[in-house]
């Protein structure tokens, strides 16, 4: 598989059906739609996945159906984090063991952790394993945020260490990593509308959720950016964006799997204790995406 990532990574949603157990014949529809769309890898079991409410062993299922819908066309990276390192560990190494290219490791996200705690925990679980590591800065729900120079520091002392998904939605903490570390680690955002500005910035690329929505689109985007045709991203964005907007600025993963209730895949509301959206919000997904006719029938 590809020996560097980069470009419009999907946090695949995670499909229930009406029981709450995973659907895995519609999270492989998930798959296809992702890769036919022209996406550069997927994201098994990240935030928009839903990881923190299922079991362990929903976590090891949904990889592995992941890793073999995906067949080796596109890179698979499967987000093992957890709350302790014990568990971390135990999924990253099945991860490694199933087939994944990559793991993204989020820090554990309940017991509040001081840096040093959160270093020795990213240090031992990039240990365990011999496939790249992607780090995953989500201070947001974590509340540790890892620095520039902390993760510049982390990446020069272990070669696996070799991504970090920044999830702060600040572009300046995002310059520092591209322009200060970017000899040892690529830089992917987790903040989709800061597509067009981070590729600009030199980010290797954007980690998005809206990506199980409009793929293909997104995907355009990045390949002008990437061809130096600044105009023609901006023009394919600003279609796209009324669409994103109103996913980003309603509660994400209830937004998300209402869009593609919308164009035609039946992915179910999230679970509990997160409600679907309400139904103005609802009708502002569905009123964006008229304009985008192409989504339902790509689907």
């Amino acid at each position: 598989m590809a020996s560097h990532l980069n470009g419009i990574l999907t946090a695949l949603a995670t499909p229930f059906s009406p029981d709450g157990a995973i659907d895995e014949k519609l999270l492989r529809r998930l798959v296809d739609r992702s890769v036919n769309g022209g996406v550069d890898g997927v994201v098994a079991c990240g935030s928009t996945g839903e990881f923190a409410a299922m079991t362990g062993d929903e976590r090891r299922l949904l990889v592995e159906t992941v890793i073999d819908q995906t067949a080796g066309r596109v890179p698979v990276i499967a987000q093992t984090g957890a709350v302790s390192t014990r568990e971390a560990v135990a999924l990253s190494r099945h991860a490694e063991d199933a087939g994944a290219d990559v793991l993204m490791v989020v820090t554990p996200y309940y017991e509040p952790l001081t840096l040093d705690e959160t270093l020795r925990y990213l240090r031992t679980v990039a240990d365990s394993v011999q496939i790249p590591v992607m780090l995953y800065n989500l201070p947001g729900a974590t509340g540790v945020n890892l620095d520039p120079d902390t993760v510049g520091a982390l990446a020069r002392k272990h070669r696996n260490i070799r991504y970090i998904k920044d999830t702060t939605g600040d572009m300046t903490q995002a310059g520092k990593l591209i322009h200060h570390h970017g000899d040892v680690i690529s830089t992917f955002i987790g903040w989709d509308a800061l597509l067009l500005a981070a590729v600009s910035e030199g980010a290797a690329g954007v980690m998005a959720g809206t990506a199980n929505v409009m793929p293909a689109q997104l995907v355009a985007v990045h390949r002008a950016l990437t061809a130096g045709d600044l105009a023609g991203a901006r023009e394919l964005w600003a279609r796209i964006y009324p669409l994103m907007d109103t996913l980003m600025s309603a509660a994400f993963i209830p937004a998300v799997k209402a869009a593609l209730e919308e164009i035609g895949l039946p992915v179910g509301g999230p679970r509990e204790p997160l409600l679907p959206v309400d139904a103005e919000t609802r009708t502002r997904i569905a009123a964006a995406l008229e304009d985008l006719p192409e989504l339902t029938a790509a689907r």
